[in-house]
């Protein structure tokens, strides 16, 4: 066999592996999305998104998941608000105000070791630290444990965005005499704010659906949210919750507590997709 049909070989073997994994990963998604769809349907009223639980909602009486929906989305946007208040001037100091040096690169690798860090350690450091500050399980603690998941990524995926911006007009900025500051603010955060809006985006999409870091820091209630300091109801606890129950109707609820979590993913991801090309009009390129 010569060069050439090697190449060819190789070219057409790389192809398959590469469709391979494409129907494979397609596959999975619609497998999901199929199962959560179909068995969601069935259980879906008007009373499930506009009606808190009532008495004995988890053996069957009547009711909603109005508290788990409202409860994940102040989670969310809490975390997202305190990630992006400390994700955003981090970002900027390692690709706008610090050289390349070793500080930057150790803070590079423990962003990228926090990132790789399962949910539920952050949910037991979380639980660890509102015992240190005598809080109980609450709204607070939960957006406390979710602005830690969410922090990582929205640090590098920022980070990376900025990246992005040309070289040439920070440099052009400098020669005009415009400070750091004014550099990283009104001109690199203006022309990466389309890839901002999607790391944020992006986080709160993390944020909203993560389980296992509001499971020892949020508590569980049937109640609307109120209070920073009182327990709050969140989607992913709500289906693991009901999954858990042994009564067919409840665990069919189940279901469609995912098809509502998996619709407001999916509408923060074509909002994320929107935004970012709106945006995209008033970058430099």
């Amino acid at each position: 066999m010569n060069r050439r049909s090697l190449w060819k070989l190789e070219q057409t073997v790389m192809k398959v592996l590469m469709g391979s994994a494409l129907l494979l990963v397609t596959g999975c998604l619609v497998l999901i999305l199929g199962t959560v769809v179909r068995r969601g349907l069935s259980a879906m009223n008007l009373a499930m998104i506009t009606q808190p639980p009532r008495g004995g909602y988890y053996t069957g009486a009547g009711g909603g998941i109005l508290n788990a929906i409202l409860g994940s989305l102040c989670l969310a946007v809490g975390a997202t608000l305190v990630a992006l208040l400390l994700g955003l001037p981090i970002a900027l100091y390692l690709q706008v105000y610090a050289g390349p040096c070793g500080l930057v690169e150790m803070v590079r690798l423990s962003l990228d070791v926090l990132g790789g860090i399962p949910s539920i350690v952050y949910g037991a450091f979380g639980f660890s630290l509102m015992l240190l500050m005598g809080l109980r399980a609450s709204l607070l603690g939960g957006i406390i444990a979710l602005a830690l998941v969410e922090l990582p990524i929205m640090c590098r995926a920022i980070e990376e965005v900025l990246k992005m911006v040309p070289f040439e007009l920070t440099e052009s900025a400098h020669a005009l005499g415009i400070t750091r500051w004014e550099v990283a603010w009104k001109i690199v955060v203006r022309q990466a704010l389309p890839g901002i809006t999607s790391a944020i985006l992006l986080a709160f999409g993390r944020g909203i659906g993560d389980a296992a870091s509001v499971l020892f820091t949020t508590g569980y209630t049937d109640r609307l949210p109120t209070s920073l300091l009182r327990p709050v109801a969140s989607l992913p606890l709500a289906v693991f919750f009901q999954l858990g129950t042994p009564f067919p109707v409840v665990q069919e609820r189940a279901y469609a507590s995912a098809l509502v979590l998996t619709v407001m993913v999916l509408v923060i991801s074509v909002f994320s997709r929107l935004a970012s090309n709106r945006l995209s009009r008033y970058v430099v390129k």
